[in-house]
């Protein structure tokens, strides 16, 4: 089998590579958040309850988007490095069994949290708002099979170098969600269960697409052919190995989520959890480039270990990082100058004003949150590329589910600062967890070098 054009970048050019890959990823995640932003305005129309309701469900279901690209980092690190070792066979049967194990975990996964939803929501705090939370939280949860196979198509086409296969469809479906949720939620009058049948349907719709690529059309660098698949649980293991460690980080990320939206409820009430929530919708305009970063130097590292590349394997790295800290420093003075204005997406309703004031104080401080999270996530995103997944879980642990928890249990109920505590909790949590990460990455890239040379 010929190398292709994009195979020889990821190889061979990873600055040009993570460049080429790293743009098309930030564009579609760019379009899902502006989606998101656009989707919560939306829902803030309807008034600060439903925002609420929403800001209940959304950890979880980001828990789910996050166990998918989990996995989906899982086969991009194992495809990559079959890839660089140019072993294009085992490559192409690791493909093969990522789409069985993206299959299998979406089926098992929607039965077991649609069984439990309504304990979880009342132990979140949302006892309260649970009906309309519930009508939020069944369609969106029955709906998750369309973020766990196009997540695991995309890691195929990404690992791959078909950057534009992976990413345009999450653009498609931003743009469809955005087009359907004012019809479904005012012009149908369906309210906040419009805003779940849009948020599903369009992932549906813009799923075709990949569908059509990969089992159809077959004419990507690697086949796929459900018919030619043999069961090797050596491949599932060396998927999970990354894979379940990458699922537990973004589970941890939500759990934080969801213990911070349990404490505001305690210290300020429903309307702290809608500023929250209105806010983190905005911060995750600053991730957006990162993860796009994070993502084209998993797939650039991974060939680069496979080959056993120590000098491309650094240049992801530090490249990497270099492209993350410029983006999120701008982003955050940009977060910063004009948080009056982007208050206002979120509250012109009557019932919104309220979360004004609110909105502005976090936006003011959660923008740092953003300024040295490249060090910490590009590092994760490098030791996953080795298939080490267990110590970017590790470094993960570390920053959000010790050190942010830790921080803002500090700052929101020791020093009294209650919301605003709990902001630069996170804050400090995530920056000093950050570094030690990096400050760890380099130490072990050094260690191991004989790795490399052998």
């Amino acid at each position: 089998m010929q190398a292709t054009e994009d195979i020889d970048l990821i190889v061979n050019h990873p600055k040009k590579a993570i460049n080429k890959l790293a743009l098309p990823i930030i564009i579609s995640n760019l379009f899902m958040v502006l989606n998101n932003i656009i989707d919560g305005i939306w829902v803030a129309g309807l008034g600060s309850d439903p925002l609420a309701a929403v800001g209940f469900v959304t950890p979880l279901f980001l828990s789910f988007v996050g166990f998918a690209n989990g996995l989906g980092a899982g086969a991009n690190s194992l495809i990559a490095r079959n890839i660089g070792a140019k072993d294009y066979e085992a490559a192409g049967n690791s493909a093969i069994h990522s789409m069985m194990l993206s299959i299998i975990v979406s089926v098992v996964a929607t039965i077991l949290m649609l069984a439990v939803l309504r304990s979880i929501l009342v132990s979140m705090g949302a006892a309260e708002i649970i009906s309309m939370t519930l009508d939020y939280g069944y369609i969106i949860i029955a709906g998750v099979f369309s973020v766990f196979i196009p997540a695991m198509m995309a890691a195929v086409f990404r690992s791959q170098g078909e950057v534009k296969r992976a990413s345009y469809p999450l653009m498609l479906t931003a743009i469809i969600n955005m087009i359907l949720d004012p019809i479904f939620i005012y012009a149908l009058g369906w309210g906040l269960q419009g805003a779940a049948i849009a948020t599903v349907l369009a992932a549906v719709l813009a799923m075709l697409p990949m569908l059509y690529w990969m089992f159809v059309k077959r004419d990507s660098f690697l086949e796929i052919r459900m018919s030619e698949y043999k069961r090797d649980l050596r491949i599932y293991k060396d998927i999970l190995v990354v894979g379940i460690p990458a699922s537990l980080e973004q589970f941890i990320i939500s759990f934080v989520s969801i213990l911070m939206n349990y404490w505001l409820t305690l210290l300020s009430g429903t309307i702290a959890v809608a500023a929250y929530t209105a806010t983190w919708r905005l911060i995750s305009v600053g991730i957006s480039p990162l993860i796009g970063i994070g993502v084209a130097a998993l797939t650039v590292g991974g060939a680069a270990y496979g080959a056993k590349n120590l000098t491309n394997l650094k240049t992801a790295l530090n490249y990497s990082i270099k492209l993350g800290l410029i983006s999120s420093i701008i982003i955050c003075a940009v977060f910063f100058v004009f948080a009056d204005p982007l208050s206002s997406i979120f509250s012109y309703s009557q019932n919104g004003a309220i979360l004004h004031a609110r909105l502005i104080e976090a936006i003011r401080i959660l923008c740092f949150f953003l300024v040295l999270m490249p060090l910490g996530a590009i590092s994760g995103n490098i030791f996953q590329a080795m298939g080490k997944g267990g110590i970017s879980l590790l470094l993960t642990v570390l920053r959000a589910f010790l050190l942010e928890i830790i921080f803002a249990a500090l700052f929101a109920f020791v020093f009294n600062l209650a919301d605003v505590g709990i902001y630069w909790g996170l804050v400090c949590g995530m920056a000093l967890g950050s570094v030690i990460g990096y400050i760890y990455i380099n130490y072990y890239l050094k260690k191991h070098e004989s790795y490399f040379n052998s």
